[in-house]
């Protein structure tokens, strides 16, 4: 591994100060080295990523088989611009996703950079194709900080902070307890039949069915709490959308690619198929590559030069995505997940329900490996059993814990939740080192009050 390095830790003294103060760090060093789960710094620090660069290494740091297939193109033409030509790696990936994906009328692809960039798109192309200027989207979703993508954005006001957004979007409460001012313990059905009223009010107070082109649903709110859809709440939509002419967008960015336990969140609910998939994130395992796949009857309904973009789909970058769809394939990894899932979630859910620690948690909820931890708050519920001052950012508290011991998490939503997004090749033992690491972590705050 590599060794500690005074000329690194020079450069980063030196030149820290002229990037943009806008742009914060979890970590402030330089990460130098990275292989499966792990990755070390300028210092020669080891840590665990139990954020995957933000659940995009889905594969782990520097897979073989993506270094290998990214060297290999790289050999042979590195940029083919998708408004002049074709590249072998552009059509290798569209026949490796076609069988792949949730539903075969999902048959019609155009690759981009970034998610937000496909969420882009599919703004346009749902308004071009249905000829309706608005859009609903879920209070809580995120879905990019470009100027569309950030004006459907509901997660947190700093994604729109001091700028004008996109007029004629509404949004509607998901079905989560905070959305919707209840009890954590409220059931799910009772979260969705309320969802569902306000859905139907909007629709009759605010905006005319008839001019929405269409609803924009993570499956699993991500940047907003990392909460799950559950599969009435989707069912719904599909009905919904249906019945009054528009197009549902599900935007898998961060769910698809084997992050829930199947290759789309979309396939955990039976029979459930979206218009319109957007998706990136662990696509090409940290190259800069995103999709989105509709039926072709609503793609051609975009003129030819309404879409395009220097870099959009670069080769090298679907080069990588096509070693991304072949190593799901011949290896395990959906197994995997769904076995480090269930050994999180044991670790979690014995948190919650310890005397010692189970008042500072209000709920422990995700899929597969997109976990969240979502601790209690003064202003917000009484602690069960608190004979004291409730703990203040007890999330922020955990997470400083949890990285000091050599695994990086991160926090998210305006509410105080950790989440835990490891690369989908975690290993047993590296789970067990990081649920070590979370309950210690817990329990340490709790002591402390």
């Amino acid at each position: 591994m590599p060794a500690p390095n005074a000329n690194l830790s020079a450069l980063l003294s030196a030149n820290k100060k002229h990037i943009t103060p806008a742009l914060g760090h979890l970590h402030d060093h330089i990460i130098v080295k990275g292989e499966g789960a792990k990755v070390w710094d300028e210092e020669d620090k080891e840590y665990i990523d139990f954020t995957a660069g933000i659940g995009v290494t889905n594969l782990g740091h520097s897979h073989p088989a993506v270094t290998a297939a990214v060297i290999n193109q790289v050999q042979q033409v590195q940029h083919v611009q998708c408004s002049i030509a074709y590249s072998v790696p552009y059509l290798q990936l569209v026949e490796n996703l076609l069988p792949i994906m949730p539903d075969k009328s999902l048959d019609t692809f155009f690759f981009w950079n970034s998610g937000a960039e496909a969420i882009e798109f599919a703004i346009k192309m749902t308004k071009r194709s249905t000829q309706r200027p608005n859009i609903i989207c879920m209070q809580g979703g995120y879905h990019g900080r470009t100027y569309a993508a950030s004006s459907i954005t509901r997660s947190k006001t700093i994604y729109t902070l001091g700028s004008h957004t996109m007029g004629g979007v509404y949004a509607t409460p998901f079905p989560y307890w905070h959305s919707l001012g209840v009890s954590p313990d409220t059931p799910e059905e009772e979260l969705v039949a309320m969802a569902k009223t306000q859905l139907e009010l909007l629709i009759k107070q605010q905006v005319a069915p008839s001019d929405v082109a269409a609803i924009f649903c993570e499956p699993v709110i991500g940047e907003g709490g990392y909460v799950p859809a559950p599969a009435s709440w989707l069912r719904f939509l599909r009905e919904f959308t249906t019945k009054h002419g528009m197009l549902l967008v599900i935007d898998e960015v961060q769910t698809g690619f084997g992050r829930t336990g199947k290759m789309w969140y979309s396939e955990h609910v039976e029979g459930f198929v979206p218009d319109v998939i957007t998706f990136a994130k662990g696509l090409a395992n940290g190259f800069p590559l995103s999709g989105i796949a509709s039926r072709r009857e609503i793609m051609e309904k975009q003129e030819p030069g309404t879409i395009g973009g220097t870099y959009a789909g670069n080769p090298v970058a679907c080069a990588a995505a096509v070693a991304v769809t072949e190593v799901f394939k011949t290896q395990p990894i959906l197994e995997n997940v769904n076995a480090r899932s269930a050994q999180l979630f044991e670790t979690l859910n014995a948190l919650k329900a310890s005397p010692k620690t189970g008042n500072l948690i209000a709920d422990v909820r995700g899929k597969g490996l997109m976990v969240a931890i979502e601790f209690r708050t003064d202003d917000e519920l009484t602690l069960k059993g608190s004979t004291g001052p409730v703990p203040k950012d007890i999330g922020k508290r955990v997470q400083k814990k949890i990285i000091d011991q050599g695994i990086f998490v991160l926090t998210t939503s305006c509410f105080d939740t950790m989440r835990f997004i490891p690369p989908l090749v975690i290993t047993e033992e590296e789970m067990a080192t990081a649920c070590k690491a979370i309950t210690t972590a817990v329990e340490e705050v709790a002591r402390e009050g």
